[in-house]
């Protein structure tokens, strides 16, 4: 608290730097930013409410801004969220908010932050693989999220809602070629009534585009991507009282080849757009997953309260098959003979319902109150494949992992105000989970390098999240709030890890605590917001795990605890309709409390390790971006332009964070979007640029080690350089 109390007192000195909502309003909206009258809504609340009343600190990034940089996934939009980090691998990308996720490595992990598609959980990330789809919207909420959110929020959530059908007639088509990538990105949608009770939209997205990383050894490049998608949405309202909409997505993606280059493992990261992997014995290398995703949301009057009904159903089957490169990082390059390769073959299906009574507002006293029920299978059987010469072994295993899982919960919130200008909000969730699961494996051809285990198990949680928020209006245009709040992540079972036994299968909960305050205001006749918060959040059982290079496994564990302290704010001046700026930045001191019996990291010794006070991997001290809006008129026709500029400080991204070929500079990404139309949209051109500062990054790195090679270095995961697009699109 100290840290709180201190920073409170310096935030007017910091409060220029900027966050969370500067990016919502920006986006959304930079025409009308001038215009007093002007809001964002959003339902973080369950309700529709301004953005400016919502006592969380949060962003929200317009379907607009999404669309005008072809935003397919989390990892396109970080650069315009400060505190949030993708981490990408050939495996599983994991979202990380405020320095907290769940890492990608044990595959059955639940999610530190959920993601919530039109009000559906979605706690696999590859249920939400191309999330960003002919949105109107999406929601990041930071911080434990356990009351109305409920399931595994503890780091907080992100709630993406799709547009829906409208009530007159409309559709658009947009076509995106890609100089850089060599391929093209073609979206459509129709919406429009099919009688006066029913509305339909159907929206579509196919994408074909080469890869950045020359594969020597097929002679293409890596990653190439393809994608299509199809979704279909309904608005049924009979009466005044009533109204359901429905939607199903469809998706089939396929990458093909991978991210993972060579580079030294005694010198600083030193990326490369060149790698030799063969694809033998588990075929093709790359991604491919089939995914449908539906819902069901009923709202029904009762008096003067309203009843929803979510309704959800997710199934996806999908494989990633990894090759590491085998081109060593020397300055006469030669290939290293030892192979290694996974093979992680996924199956999941969820169903869940989820039921809330909401109060009327503008009353002395607010609630919603509901229960949610979820049950889940899911199935992970990964191959691994060792072809090692030192030991003139070639060895072929197969893990199989099977979950069943259901989870009920009930929680509600109220909203209590006893004076004018004065909201009490308090929230409980209840949640009660059952999960069980069993783990073996074979050895399917050569010989064994493996300990082939099983293990069995079975676990009951009963987990209680509550919050409590005291919000006062200074004035008519400024707002400010304090927040204590717990979330909660259930526990669960350790997936591919060859030699999981009983003794190391299951893992607990996490828990999360945090205290917030903030302040939000609206300036100069709604032309100016200035927002500001502070907060202190601690995690307990922490679910970790890491890659041991010199154990050749993953670890899978719960460290003790881990606490983040930082400051978020926002600065957004529209001093006219034509021109805007946004500028938002985070600052964050995170570190474990208390970890004993830790995986080692980097020159450390020993079989474990204490790492009580080191950082978190993949934390960035600081992260921000600054957004440029601005148009001129030319009597029928107008020149848009939009630049971001977003950046981090250098952080670890390998497990045993390593300062050499673990680390991660401090980098700046420019994006780009200039574009030429007439004043009434039918029709523009546009050019994009991505990363226009050509940063070569990467997303994580590991340590190969001997004898899986006869050349030791580190893997990274490069992510893309500077990209150029021409855009093409028309409005009916």
């Amino acid at each position: 608290m100290k840290f709180l109390h201190s920073i409170l007192l310096s935030g007017a000195a910091l409060s220029a730097l900027g966050t969370a909502p500067a990016m919502a309003q920006s986006a959304a909206a930079p025409a009308e930013a001038a215009d007093s009258g002007n809001e964002i809504i959003v339902t973080a609340q369950k309700r529709a409410q301004n953005l400016q009343d919502v006592p969380i600190s949060m962003e929200v990034v317009s379907g607009e801004r999404i669309a005008d940089f072809a935003a397919a996934d989390f990892k396109a939009v970080q650069n315009y969220v400060p505190n949030v980090f993708v981490q990408q691998t050939n495996g599983n990308d994991t979202i990380y908010i405020r320095g907290f996720g769940s890492p990608p490595q044990n595959f059955s992990f639940d999610q530190a932050v959920s993601v919530y598609m039109d009000g559906v959980y979605a706690g696999k990330m590859r249920q939400t693989l191309n999330p960003f789809f002919d949105v109107a919207r999406v929601e990041v909420m930071r911080g434990p999220q356990g009351a109305l959110y409920g399931k595994n929020t503890p780091a907080g959530a992100v709630s993406v809602v799709s547009a829906g059908p409208t009530s007159s007639f409309q559709g658009g088509v947009t076509g995106t070629y890609n100089f850089d990538l060599q391929g093209y990105d073609l979206t459509g949608y129709v919406s429009g009534p099919v009688t006066d009770t029913l509305s339909l939209r159907v929206a579509t997205r196919i994408q074909n585009q080469e890869g950045y990383i020359k594969n020597l050894a097929t002679g293409r490049d890596d990653p190439r991507n393809k994608l299509q998608l199809f979704r279909v949405s309904a608005l049924w309202e009979p009466t005044d009282g009533f109204d359901l909409s429905a939607k199903v997505e469809i998706s089939n993606y396929e990458r093909v080849g991978g991210l993972g280059v060579s580079s030294p493992a005694d010198t600083t990261q030193r990326p490369k757009l060149v790698r030799y992997t063969e694809e033998y014995p588990l075929g093709r290398e790359g991604y491919v997953n089939r995914s449908v995703l539906g819902s069901v949301n009923a709202n029904l009057e009762v008096g003067d309260h309203t009843l929803t009904s979510i309704t959800g159903y997710s199934w996806f089957n999908g494989s990633v098959t990894n090759y590491f490169d085998q081109m060593t990082p020397t300055a006469t390059p030669t290939i290293v003979e030892n192979s290694v390769g996974n093979k992680y073959p996924e199956n999941f299906h969820q169903f869940s319902q989820e039921l809330r009574l909401l109060s009327p507002t503008g009353g002395t006293l607010e609630y919603v109150v509901g229960a949610y029920y979820d049950t889940a299978r899911y199935n992970v059987n990964p191959y691994l494949y060792y072809n090692v010469l030192a030991f003139d072994l070639v060895s072929l295993n197969q893990t199989y992992f099977h979950q069943n899982s259901r989870t009920l919960s009930a929680f509600g919130q109220a909203t209590l105000r006893p004076v004018d200008g004065v909201r009490i909000i308090g929230s409980l969730r209840y949640t009660n989970t059952h999960k069980d699961a069993t783990f073996s494996g074979k050895l399917l051809s050569g010989q064994i390098f493996r300990g082939l285990t099983s293990a069995k198990g079975a676990i009951k949680e009963d987990l209680v999240d509550p919050s409590i928020t005291v919000q006062y209006d200074l004035s008519r245009d400024v707002m400010v709030y304090a927040v204590y709040g717990r979330g909660s992540k259930s526990g669960g079972f350790v997936s591919n890890t060859f030699g999981t036994t009983d003794a190391t299968f299951v893992y607990k909960p996490e828990r999360s605590r945090n205290w917030e305050a903030g302040i939000k205001s609206t300036l100069w006749d709604g032309r100016a917001t200035l927002n500001l918060s502070v907060y202190d959040t601690k995690f307990s059982n922490l679910q970790t795990s890491g890659y041991d290079p010199d154990l050749l496994t993953y670890i899978t564990k719960n460290a003790a605890s881990a606490t983040a302290q930082g400051i978020e704010g926002s600065l957004r001046i529209a001093p006219s309709r034509n021109f805007d700026i946004t500028a938002s930045a985070a600052y964050q001191d995170i570190k474990y409390d208390r970890y004993p019996d830790a995986p080692c990291l980097a020159g450390m010794t020993g079989a474990s390790c204490v790492l009580d006070g080191y950082r978190l991997p993949y934390t960035s001290k600081f992260t921000g971006n600054v957004a440029v809006h601005g148009r001129v008129d030319f009597s029928d026709y107008k020149l848009d332009g939009t630049a971001v500029l977003g950046g981090r400080s250098g952080f670890f991204n390998s497990d045993d964070q390593s300062p050499m070929y673990g680390y991660q500079r401090g980098f700046a990404k420019l994006d780009l979007r200039v574009q030429f139309g007439p004043q009434d949209d039918r029709w523009h051109i546009a050019v994009i640029g991505k990363n226009l500062t050509d940063k070569l990054t990467t997303g994580s790195a590991f340590r190969l080690p001997a004898p899986i090679t006869t050349a030791t270095r580190s893997i990274l995961f490069v992510e893309p350089p500077r990209n150029i697009a021409v855009e093409a699109g028309v409005k009916f």
